[in-house]
């Protein structure tokens, strides 16, 4: 995968597929330790260690009716090449939690792509889940929290167009600001 959102987009599919009701995600970025973190946490059902060394191989999959599932091996494979690693923590019938590490100034490292998009596409293709979004850079931090948003206005109002449109506004603007703090990551 070129861009590191399509990374973020199938482990929320991951979660999705394996029946979860609330998805975290959480991405750290800071320039002065030279480090970029990717979490991925769902309440889905969880995996054995044997699915989890089976999700880890890129000629298995946990997917019925899939004979490879590719994208956890090369956010691994990624990780590695760029000095870090790729963790798999999982409880059956308590859900997963992915963590990708590497080195952010790595010349390897793939571009973050477009989080505010990725995490808009997220949020909306998925109406009925909850998600706990942060975003931290050495400039500043970005929440976004779904189940208070949707407590605050109602769950259907959630769905409508004007808030649609203000979330996407809202969550580019505070995004950029915090992403890039004046430089291109």
């Amino acid at each position: 995968m070129e861009e590191l959102s399509l990374h973020i987009i199938d482990l929320v599919e991951n979660a999705v597929s394996a029946g979860a009701s609330y998805i975290r995600i959480i991405v750290e970025i800071s320039e002065a330790k030279d480090k970029l973190k990717m979490v991925v946490e769902d309440n889905g059902r969880g995996m054995t260690p044997e699915e989890i060394k089976q999700a880890l191989d890129p000629f298995g999959t946990t997917k019925s009716g899939k004979k490879v599932g590719l994208g956890i091996p090369l956010l691994a494979q990624t990780a590695e090449l760029c000095s870090g690693e790729l963790r798999i923590e999982s409880k059956k019938g308590k859900g997963t939690k992915v963590i990708a590490e590497m080195k952010l100034k790595h010349i390897d490292r793939p571009p973050l792509g477009d989080l505010a998009s990725t995490f808009f596409t997220l949020i909306f293709g998925h109406p009925d889940i909850d998600f706990f979004i942060k975003v931290k850079t050495d400039y500043g931090e970005v929440k976004i929290d779904t189940t208070e948003i949707k407590k605050a206005i109602g769950r259907e109002a959630f769905s409508h167009p004007e808030v649609i449109s203000f979330m996407r506004e809202k969550i580019e603007r505070e995004l950029n600001d915090t992403l890039k703090g004046g430089k291109e990551i």
